[in-house]
């Protein structure tokens, strides 16, 4: 019997050569995640993340809650206003990054909470967080509310007392980050810095 030529002609070869590269670059661009953006201290989770709403009181009277965080970038951050060191490092930062944001302040906010809710009166709250901008949200609640909402974050904080009575209070120093949907995306891990924090805004935001 004549032998048959089993070899597919060239022009096949490359047709389905051409045809196997479109179907990547189009999975590629339409179905892979997007670039992660180049960050210098944020860490993005990778998708952003529900977060259950809360009720929570603004030194001013004001609530907030979720909806409070629907429509700008949020820069949350848990402490309280005797806290020795890390907090007020934490909003001289703050302060001077909210200097650097100039015209985008608008687009962002500062929130600090305070997770020491017995002993962080409204108006020392609103006067210690006042000293760093007047700019800056203050806010506390209930420790039901507290909890609920660091666990959401990712954040924990607790109280206790030394040999002598005298309040002690640990909480995470990190800063999360709350996207104009109201979802976590992402925290500001210590140290940071001022010009570290507005590159990565900057860059979050555009």
């Amino acid at each position: 019997m004549p032998s048959t030529d089993s070899r597919l002609p060239i022009w096949l070869i490359l047709l389905a050569a051409v045809a196997a590269g479109a179907g990547l670059w189009f999975s590629q661009r339409y179905f892979s995640a997007p670039p992660t953006p180049a960050l210098q201290n944020a860490v993005l989770y990778p998708a952003p993340r529900t977060v259950p709403d809360f009720h929570l009181e603004q030194a001013n009277g004001q609530p907030l809650d979720l909806p409070s965080w629907h429509g700008h970038w949020n820069v949350v951050y848990f402490g309280y206003t005797s806290c020795p060191d890390v907090c007020p490092t934490t909003l001289a930062i703050f302060k001077q990054a909210w200097k650097e944001l100039g015209v985008l302040k608008e687009n962002f906010r500062f929130d600090f909470i305070s997770v020491d809710p017995q002993r962080d009166a409204p108006a020392q709250l609103a006067k210690y967080v006042a000293f760093f901008s007047p700019d800056f949200i203050a806010a506390t609640g209930s420790d039901e509310e507290l909890t609920k909402l660091t666990r959401a974050l990712g954040l924990m904080y607790a109280r206790t007392s030394d040999a002598n009575g005298a309040a002690q209070v640990d909480h995470s120093g990190s800063a999360v980050i709350i996207d104009p949907q109201g979802r976590l995306i992402g925290m500001f891990r210590p140290p940071f810095t001022a010009g570290q924090l507005v590159a990565d805004l900057t860059t979050l935001s555009r």
